[in-house]
């Protein structure tokens, strides 16, 4: 945290997102980041189908392949270049696929108690379902994947 905050104080916004880095706090304030430019697609997607008449179920399913495309490609460029993957590139990506499918199904299990059963409107869900989801792909990704 303390290198954070010393390359805040200067605004060296170089070190906080682009120099590799196997800080985990600095990694962790990356991995939002990037988080917020793959939920901005996800969630985009997400509403443009949904809108378009897609069940928002499916929609999500969609969204989320969007997501996770993105945040793979800018995690593995910004978040973790520092840390070598423990297996090659195409089983990397798979690792990384299945830790976010378990994310989409507490997605959807979220989005569904939310939204089917509690009348939340579906973006609504989608907000608090990322935020929650976002803790479990973070710490799976770095422990699993990127220790």
């Amino acid at each position: 945290m303390k290198k954070f905050f010393e390359y805040l104080k200067v605004f060296d916004l170089k070190a906080i997102l682009i120099t590799p880095t196997t800080n985990s706090f600095l990694q962790f304030i990356r991995y939002v980041f990037v988080g917020g430019i793959a939920t901005i697609a996800d969630w985009g997607v997400l509403y443009i189908a949904t809108e378009s008449g897609l069940y928002y179920i499916i929609s999500a399913v969609i969204s989320f392949v969007v997501g996770l495309t993105v945040n793979f490609a800018l995690s593995k460029l910004l978040v973790f270049k520092a840390n070598e993957a423990k297996v090659g590139s195409v089983l990397e990506f798979i690792s990384y696929g299945i830790i976010g499918l378990i994310g989409l199904g507490l997605t959807m299990a979220i989005m569904y108690v939310m939204t089917d059963i509690c009348g939340v409107h579906y973006m609504l869900s989608k907000v608090l379902a990322t935020v929650l989801v976002l803790f479990w792909n973070y710490i799976a990704r770095k422990k699993i994947l990127y220790r």
